[in-house]
């Protein structure tokens, strides 16, 4: 194995090491040789001592950890309607955040300025510990050497916009970009053991996208983009209109913004306009959101038992607005899977909610920041 600074740091934050003799042992290298890579590392603030572990008999030894206040990361997750940004620790723990409600449509520009604008106001004047980077998603795929939009019909006008000059008036820190699915599936992995080694990560919202993890890594990582369960062709859409300019994608009868048309559509309310209002008169009882939750989960099981039969996972994650209707959007969800899917592929699987809630987009972003700035190339490159 790799021997440098920053490989010990990762045995050190992955739990796989706790003590010097954790990391002689993992590592192969000399005492000496550990000591001298630790001492590198604490004089980097990265490595503090920690508790004391029982003693076997001669000298007490201490433990190691990683030091979360050695750092900080800035985390921005861009949707439809909504913008989420946060301060985090090297932990991954959310030190401040927030959470703003757009205007479908809005410009980079206009957008961008006010990200910068509520970034800085969370930011201290003079931080104590350096910003290591910024991680950000965007619905649809993405550039991630331009950082930039590549394709995401909900975001008109963002592709290929570069997002890095506005990020730059808040930081000089590398920036982060990956799909709004793919944040979602890191978050349910980042700092504690995976609910199941093999998973699907369902970001249900006002489009459809899907995660997998297998053998406890995230599938295609760092691609900028993710599974579009949202624009397999199925015969049930017919040729109904899709936003991705094809027709009869999944999304036009299962898609959050497909489910709320149809609401309004025959619904005496007030319009819900997005899946977020969907979701609220449905636990509000309204009994046509109720259905159409549900049954959004009913159609969507019919193509994702097909994953579901291939991939055999043992946890499915639910997240995304619609996630927020976990009871209801996931009773549609099994009925269709319990159909559709062989038996042996759901006999054991466990339907749960993701693990952050409507912030699992945004803890998700400081993952990748994090996952970044703590690489070991990443780290013997700033010691160096």
């Amino acid at each position: 194995m790799d021997t440098s600074p920053g490989s010990l740091l990762t045995l050190l934050r992955t739990g796989r090491a706790s003590s010097r003799a954790d990391l002689v042992r993992l590592s192969g290298l000399s005492r000496g040789a550990v000591t001298t890579r630790l001492a590198a590392l604490a004089a980097a603030g990265l490595v503090r001592e920690g508790d004391e572990l029982a003693s076997t008999g001669g000298r007490r030894a201490g433990t190691l950890e990683l030091d979360p206040d050695a750092g900080s990361v800035l985390a921005v997750a861009v949707g439809r309607s909504r913008s989420q940004v946060g301060v985090f620790d090297l932990a991954g723990r959310e030190i401040t955040s927030d959470s703003r409600d757009h205007e479908p449509g809005i410009a980079p520009g206009e957008l961008m300025t006010d990200v910068v604008d509520r970034l800085l106001h969370q930011l201290p004047p003079d931080p104590a510990a350096p910003v290591l980077g910024v991680g950000v998603s965007l619905p649809g795929a993405v550039d991630g050497e331009k950082v930039a939009s590549l394709d995401a019909p909900v975001l008109a006008g963002w592709d290929g916009i570069d997002l890095r000059p506005w990020l730059a008036k808040v930081t000089d820190a590398p920036v982060l970009i990956d799909n709004d699915t793919a944040v979602l599936t890191r978050s349910e992995l980042f700092g504690r053991a995976p609910a199941h080694p093999s998973m699907l990560v369902l970001k249900a919202s006002t489009g459809l996208g899907l995660g997998m993890v297998v053998d406890g890594r995230i599938v295609g990582a760092g691609r900028g983009r993710t599974g579009e369960l949202g624009h397999t062709r199925v015969a049930a859409a017919g040729d109904l209109p899709c936003r991705c300019g094809a027709t009869g994608c999944l999304e036009t009868i299962a898609g959050g913004w497909a489910l709320v048309a149809e609401l309004d559509a025959g619904s005496t309310l007030a319009p819900a306009r997005h899946v977020r209002g969907l979701v609220g008169q449905a636990l509000d009882g309204d009994p046509s959101a109720r259905r159409l939750v549900r049954e959004g989960g009913r159609r969507l099981g019919e193509t994702l038992a097909v994953a579901v039969n291939l991939v055999q996972p043992g946890v499915l994650v639910v997240g995304g607005d619609l996630g927020a209707a976990f009871d209801l959007y996931t009773a549609g969800l099994r009925e269709s899977l319990a159909t559709h899917a062989h038996p042996l592929a759901v006999r054991d699987l466990r339907l749960l909610p993701a693990t952050h809630g409507e912030a699992a987009g945004l803890h998700g972003c400081a993952a990748l920041a994090i996952d970044h700035a703590l690489a070991p190339d990443t780290v013997d490159a700033r010691l160096a």
